[in-house]
């Protein structure tokens, strides 16, 4: 862990502190998420310390893998420090078969699931819900789906993060224009670093844990990541511009207007508090739609009992925040590109994981591993309870592109066994493995530090990109 004291800068009113080893430090010293982490330890009200977690890389406001807690009532919400995409996350599918026994079906199945879950910026799915029936979505997330539209299970709402359900949302806080957006897209995966990807469990290296979440080696995966969408996307919009003109008349200076915030007791930070709930629970009710068509995939690829038998294991958001009790008092915290990690015995944790500890899930690229993680101890002492959510970047997405085609990735990947289908030539080359930190190096640093626990490594096999 390293520290950049609060005397550093005479506008800090916490210290930044960073996980990561020296290699980590070395690529992260590469761009502006250490300033724009000093920046985020100046917010009125924050609490304990700015925080960056080894994936971390600049972004909009805060910096993509930072965590910041402010406290009740007077503290802040920063819709940067939640992101455009609100509750983008992943959902982890298990499937009743080994890698072997889906054989010479893989590709069929990678490609099947191409078909049933529209990729791309701006696809708009087969489900279109609006007024009463939106509504419901925003307000209940993905048990309004389950229970009124036969999509996905009443085990997949148990399994979720907060049940599939942030409280506290107010539909009446969501524009007209980000409900357009929104209405098409659920089911659908959006593009840059969204994927639907199957993998094989190559290693298992906790077995109690892996035998709670339902998993052992050779065992078939399905990995979604996803977010909110359009409407997400203007929910950040509109309220980002609704705090920037609200600065003054609450007495708040900045040093990047990106952080625009306002105090959670105030009128701004309550709309945006229900606002973002909905939005993160139309994020929660996607991944619950695109679930159902990796399920229909599977179904029309493997037959229905292997279908029926493809179990969720959990479901984690990320670009959230949340009011939690830490340290004896209530806060929110921020968790943007970062994730929830608590350990055994915590309430919040499903009663079928609670002895082991929250699922945590580090996908890394393309064509490197993924990883399931539990919640450990000392993400409640360090974090907030919190702990990464990937490899993160190192480098740029034009970057990406000026050192190879995505003609020449998809090549470079099918020689290495992993089927892809991607919306987009552009989109694959700005995804490539090579773009990302070393996420061995990445889940390291998250076990050294206590936060969070290996479980499972993952392969993948085919990827379905956005």
């Amino acid at each position: 862990m390293w520290e950049i004291p609060a005397s550093a800068r005479e506008d800090m009113r916490v210290p930044a502190r960073l996980f990561a080893d020296r290699e980590l430090l070395d690529a992260i010293s590469g761009d502006q998420s250490l300033e724009q982490l000093q920046n985020v330890a100046t917010l009125p009200g924050v609490v304990g310390a700015a925080l960056a977690m080894p994936d971390v890389h600049q972004g909009y406001g805060f910096p993509v893998g930072g965590v910041a807690a402010t406290e009740l009532p007077d503290g802040v919400i920063s819709p940067g420090g939640v992101g455009y995409d609100i509750n983008c996350g992943v959902r982890l599918l298990a499937l009743p078969l080994s890698a072997e026994e889906l054989g010479e079906r893989r590709e069929a199945l990678v490609h099947e699931i191409s078909r049933r879950v529209p990729a791309g910026a701006g696809r708009e799915g087969q489900l279109e819900l609006r007024d009463v029936e939106l509504d419901r979505v925003l307000v209940e997330g993905a048990r309004a789906l389950a229970e009124r539209h036969g999509i996905g299970t009443a085990e997949d709402v148990e399994r979720a993060e907060s049940n599939g359900c942030l409280p506290g949302a107010e539909p009446e806080r969501v524009s007209e224009r980000a409900r357009r957006r929104g209405a098409g897209q659920l089911g659908t995966m959006g593009s840059g670093n969204h994927f639907v990807e199957l993998q094989v469990v190559e290693r298992v290296h906790d077995m109690r844990a892996a035998r709670a979440f339902g998993l052992e080696e050779g065992q078939v995966t399905v990995l979604i990541h996803s977010g909110s969408r359009g409407l997400g996307h203007q929910v950040c919009t509109d309220y980002v511009r609704e705090m920037d003109a609200a600065l003054a008349r609450h007495g708040i200076e900045l040093p990047d207007r990106q952080l625009a915030c306002a105090p959670l007791s105030s009128p701004e930070g309550r709309a945006y508090l229900g606002a973002m709930a909905c939005a993160a629970n139309f994020a929660f009710a996607n991944r619950q739609a695109i679930a159902h068509r990796v399920r229909e995939a599977v179904r029309a690829t493997l037959g229905p009992e292997a279908a029926e038998g493809t179990r969720q294991v959990y479901d984690v958001a990320h670009n959230v925040a949340k009011l939690e009790t830490h340290g004896g008092r209530e806060v929110c915290v921020h968790r943007k590109g970062a994730t929830r990690a608590f350990p055994a015995g915590s309430g919040e944790i499903p009663a079928e994981y609670r002895e082991v500890g929250q699922p945590v899930f580090i996908p890394g690229s393309m064509g490197t591993a993924s990883f399931v993680l539990v919640g450990r101890p000392g993400s409640m002492e360090r974090s907030f309870g919190s702990a990464c959510h990937g490899a993160g970047r190192r480098m740029s997405r034009a970057g990406a592109r000026k050192r190879v085609s995505g003609k020449e990735l998809r090549r470079e990947l099918e020689g290495a066994g992993i089927v892809i289908r991607s919306a987009s030539a552009r989109g694959l080359a700005e995804e490539a493995p090579f773009a990302y930190k070393d996420v061995d190096r990445v889940v390291e640093v998250v076990e050294r530090t206590d936060l969070a626990a290996r479980v499972a490594r993952l392969r993948p096999l085919g990827v379905v990109k956005g």
